[in-house]
């Protein structure tokens, strides 16, 4: 008799970081359950990223939740203020493109999903070296969450459950996650990084995602599928 798998939550963007966490999960044996939330965000194309990514790598579960987080405001993402352009997205101070307590909430409602459904693996594609100065993509914060989990919960609470916020690529460089993908077979011509796309999907190539991007699959030494418009 097979041993049960272990239920895992996924907090899937359709981004090439998160569909390698996808990946990373379910070749550890994890049967994954992916959480995708529209919130207003200006490429919304990824949403379609996320709903082909989870069909195949076969998550066992797909939601997608709307939470308009544009009643907010206050990020290039959710407002009306310009992507920023052809600048160097590792330097600098936090960018406009962060969207105020975004991961926060979104893992929240993770959280949620985990408890319903008896996991206690959440995972998110946050990373510390290959990003763009955001403060919930940090250590410190996903260490924090955890915390807050327990407090949050009744599984916590009341049956002593601890929630781990994993975040395999944490450490990782964009070119590593590339190669680790790759490795893992994810088909990034499914994926969607850009912030800013044209009217037909096609990928800016200036915004901080896009540069990153690019850059990742230059050094990985891998083919970049991605249609830029420029």
């Amino acid at each position: 008799m097979k041993p049960k798998r272990r239920g895992a939550v996924i907090l899937l963007s359709g981004g090439l970081d998160s569909s390698t966490v996808l990946a990373i999960a379910r070749a550890s044996g994890y049967d994954c359950h992916c959480l995708t939330v529209d919130y207003g965000q200006r490429h919304r194309t990824e949403l379609d990223a996320a709903r082909r990514v989870a069909d195949a790598l076969g998550a066992v579960s797909h939601r997608i939740i709307s939470l308009d987080l544009r009643a907010i405001g206050g990020s290039a993402l959710t407002d009306e203020i310009d992507v920023p352009k052809d600048r160097e997205p590792t330097a600098g101070p936090v960018p406009v493109t962060y969207v105020p307590a975004r991961n926060t909430i979104l893992l929240a409602l993770l959280l949620g999903l985990a408890e319903v459904i008896g996991a206690r693996d959440l995972f998110i594609g946050a990373n510390a070296i290959d990003y763009s100065g955001y403060p919930d993509c940090r250590p410190e914060f996903l260490r924090a969450f955890e915390e807050l989990a327990v407090l949050a919960t009744r599984a916590g609470a009341e049956d002593g459950a601890r929630f781990r916020v994993r975040a395999p690529l944490l450490h990782l460089t964009k070119a590593e996650i590339i190669r680790l993908g790759a490795d893992l077979g994810v088909d990034f011509s499914l994926t969607h990084s850009c912030y800013d796309p044209s009217s037909d999907g096609r990928a800016c190539g200036r915004c901080d995602s896009c540069i990153l991007r690019r850059r990742g699959f230059e050094e990985a030494g891998i083919p970049d599928p991605t249609r830029y418009a420029g």
